[in-house]
Formats: structure tokens, C-alpha cells, sequence
């Protein structure tokens, strides 16, 4: 009986990966920032080690984008200019898409961090994943959340996402649940100074990278005004580029 190794199974997948790229699915997750004097807090929480993608890193809450989440109302909706930058670049990004993928950021930081971001008042949804809002009378809103990063994961991976990162501040926070969101993605889930994280925490690359883009925009715009310029990274002929929206 002829014996296959475990490197000639990884060969023909990675040869299968790179014939037939999956598409890379729509994502969305948020850099959460607090002031604490003159330093930059940003929330991470720890992924569980059991987790087949990314275990035992420190992210910011996040997944993949409902398109389904389009639908749900808002007491505020995005900036103008934080529309243009969403809709912008690959991928016809239509406006409908781009308020899924900010609620979605807005729906992940509530299941995996217990924070609800909106404003205080009356809120009703038939859509399970957004019972917490109604429970808590948390209204979602978008006027706040900043578009800092946008990362498509490269060809030959076996999970892709297009990834936007959109950062709000904890001032935005209308409840935040004592013992954390529902769902157990996360562990240890903290507030760390934004340059420690970016230098010293367990993180993939890719948010070293747009932490460091942030921690340089901040530097620039202390109040992340609206329509910042946003860079955006991905593979392209087997180079990594980093392209401004």
C-alpha cells in the first residue's frame, strides 16, 4: 500500500488553492479606542487555541459580514465621506453592502465584547443576532465609526476575507455588558496601550500593520475626522502592495 505524507497532501492542496482561488468573503471588524491621558487604549481580545484560524492571537472583534444586516435600522447612518471611501475600489461595493459590513462590525463587537454601540432608546428586530440591542434598548449607529484599513487575504489560504477595519471610540458605547458578549470567540479580552499592542501583543501580521497605519494617522488627526485616507492591502502578482482609497 503506497503511503501518502502529510507534506504531499499540503502540496497538491496548496497547487489546487493556487489553480482555484476561493473568493475571499466579506468581513468586517472594529479597532475600539479609549483615551487614558495622553495615551491610546485599544481593545483586543484573545482568539481560543482550539480555533482553526488564527488561534491563541490577539484580535479586534470582528467576522463575516449578513448581507441581511443592511436591513437593520439605525438612529444615524454613515458619514457621507465614510460611504465614498466603503464604496471605493475592486469589488462594486454598493451602499446597501457597505452598511452590512459597518453593522456587521458594530453586531461582532456586541457578541464577542458585550459592547453595544449606538445610542439609548427604543429598538425592535425580528433578526435573533440583534436581540441584544433590543433587550438593551440600544438604537445601532454609524455616524461615529471611521474607516482605517481595508486587507484581502492572499490567494493560497484556505479561509479568505476582504476585511474592512473601521475604528469608533469608546465614547460611542451606549451599554457595556459586565460579563462580555454571548459568544465565547474571545478570551482575555483587554485594553492595551495601542503602540504595546502594535509591538509586544501575539498578533498577526497583517493588524501589526494597521495598527501601525493607525497609530501614525492618529499622530496626524487626533479625532480620526471623516474621509481619512484609507490603505488598502492585498496580493497582486505575488507582491504585497499597499494602494490608498
Amino acid at each position: 500500500m503506497d503511503v501518502v505524507t502529510k507534506a504531499e497532501v499540503d502540496k497538491v492542496e496548496r497547487v489546487a488553492l493556487d489553480a482555484n482561488p476561493i473568493r475571499p468573503r466579506d468581513a468586517a471588524t472594529l479597532i475600539l479606542l479609549d483615551r487614558k491621558g495622553d495615551e491610546i487604549l485599544v481593545l483586543m481580545g484573545r482568539r481560543h487555541a482550539r480555533h482553526a484560524f488564527m488561534p491563541g492571537k490577539f484580535v479586534f472583534p470582528g467576522g463575516r459580514t449578513d448581507p441581511a444586516d443592511s436591513h437593520i435600522r439605525t438612529a444615524t447612518a454613515l458619514h457621507p465621506d465614510e460611504e465614498a471611501r466603503l464604496t471605493a475600489g475592486i469589488g462594486r461595493t454598493s451602499p446597501a453592502r457597505a452598511r452590512a459590513i459597518a453593522l456587521s462590525a458594530i453586531r461582532e463587537t456586541y457578541e464577542e465584547a458585550g459592547l453595544l454601540i449606538g445610542q439609548k432608546g427604543g429598538f425592535a428586530t425580528a433578526k435573533r443576532d440583534w436581540q441584544g440591542f433590543v433587550e438593551h434598548g440600544v438604537i445601532p449607529s454609524l455616524q461615529a465609526l471611521r474607516f482605517v484599513a481595508r486587507a484581502i487575504t492572499p490567494p493560497n489560504r484556505v479561509r479568505r476575507f476582504d476585511t474592512r477595519f473601521l475604528a469608533a471610540w469608546r465614547d460611542d458605547v451606549a451599554v457595556e455588558l459586565p460579563d462580555g458578549g454571548p459568544t465565547n470567540e474571545l478570551e482575555d479580552v483587554v485594553w492595551l496601550p495601542l503602540a504595546k499592542a502594535a509591538r509586544q501583543a501575539d498578533i498577526p501580521d497583517i493588524t501589526r500593520t494597521v495598527l501601525e497605519g493607525l497609530e501614525t494617522r492618529l499622530a496626524q488627526d487626533p479625532l480620526l475626522s471623516p474621509g481619512g485616507r484609507v490603505p488598502f492591502y492585498r496580493l497582486v502578482r505575488n507582491r504585497f502592495v499597499r494602494e490608498i482609497l
